[in-house]
């Protein structure tokens, strides 16, 4: 016996980690500088690490209470019905939430090229297909409705990831509006907002209450430090908020998960820290690497580094993890995390001497 078919189906390639890299070199975790995964270098709230300690005990009772709390707070932070908060495990689960919810067996998504792979891969699973429109780093990967629209053929569901993963550039809510009312009244235009904290645009929940065909994903992995919890969630129309009872996975959100993000949305002091660590780091990251970089309004930097995956191997071996994005079909280029100062200065002395060197020999 074999499973269906799934030469279709791509795995979802990870940055590598601590202790992966560690065991694969031969070095001490504590000496490397993780700068792959997009994670926050504070971690999570000491309120929300608290929050699981305290209520640890309680793990054998499924999370409806915690679930039923979450979800208010969430809608009341957005101003939105309680109905239209769809929790999941990861924002990765509300993509397959929203799968659930739209497609038929053979209806099409579009999604962007480069992008985030899950988008792909939860179409698919669920038999959908895929196209895709394009973002090129000869217009800095600039987001406009028109180079959606260019490619646009009717499809299902239409994502747009602002910022974007992996070269930071956002879509303005204009441009999410204008797409919205361009496209047929059939197809729901996702805003993937995951790092959408580290913006300063303004969140597309604000647009619900006048299109109902935009949904909007945000997770707690970023900039509340939660990654290892995996909760996320999804905003959508009021008209069909209820939809959520019939395609989610029972109880996903688990009782920590939901406590620790209670508490880290009431830690504003640990997210707003978070943002402005992100925003310095981006900032110099842009002034002082010896590669050409892209702006960007997450908590990363994509460089244009010739050899990607020469670069990071070799800033591997010198203790520092970057992203190479040869998996994103960028194989001239790295994906840097924003870490703390004393992170983010260590790890530009060593790419910028990993550069040189490799400069160097090529020259030699």
């Amino acid at each position: 016996m074999q499973p269906r078919d799934l030469s279709a189906h791509s795995p979802y390639v990870p940055g590598r980690g601590v202790e992966e890299v560690a065991r694969d070199l031969g070095l001490d975790p504590n000496d490397l500088i993780k700068l792959s995964s997009n994670e926050n270098p504070h971690g999570a709230s000491p309120d929300a690490v608290e929050a699981i300690r305290r209520h640890a005990s309680g793990v054998h009772v499924y999370p409806k209470a915690a679930h039923t709390d979450l979800t208010a707070r969430i809608a009341e932070k957005w101003d939105v019905d309680d109905e239209q908060v769809w929790l999941s495990p990861g924002a990765d689960g509300s993509i397959d939430y929203l799968s659930r919810a739209m497609l038929e067996p053979e209806d099409r998504i579009l999604v962007s090229d480069p992008g985030f792979a899950y988008y792909a891969m939860s179409a698919r699973y669920h038999h959908g297909e895929v196209n895709t429109y394009p973002l090129t780093r000869e217009d800095d990967f600039e987001q406009t409705a028109a180079g959606v629209l260019d490619a646009y053929d009717g499809e299902r569901m239409v994502y747009v990831t602002s910022p974007h993963n992996p070269s930071g550039s956002v879509m303005s809510l204009a441009e999410v509006t204008t797409l919205a009312e361009a496209v047929d009244s059939g197809t729901l235009v996702v805003v993937d907002e995951a790092y959408g904290e580290f913006a300063d645009e303004e969140s597309a929940v604000s647009l619900l209450d006048a299109h109902d065909n935009i949904a909007v994903l945000r997770t707690f992995s970023k900039a509340y430090g939660l990654a290892g919890l995996r909760i996320g969630y999804a905003v959508v129309p009021a008209a069909w908020g209820d939809a959520y009872a019939r395609v989610n996975t029972p109880f996903a959100a688990s009782e920590p998960a939901c406590r620790a993000a209670l508490a880290a949305l009431a830690d504003t002091d640990h997210v707003e820290r978070s943002v402005e660590t992100a925003r310095w780091a981006r900032e110099y990251l842009a002034a002082e690497l010896d590669a050409p970089t892209f702006e960007s309004a997450g908590n990363f930097v994509l460089a244009a580094v010739g050899d990607a995956a020469a670069v990071a191997e070799a800033a591997q071996r010198e203790g520092v993890i970057v992203r190479d994005c040869t998996s994103f079909g960028l194989p001239g280029c790295v994906r840097i995390s924003t870490g703390t100062r004393e992170e983010t200065r260590t790890a530009v002395d060593t790419l910028n001497d990993v550069l040189a060197t490799l400069e160097l020999g090529a020259h030699a």
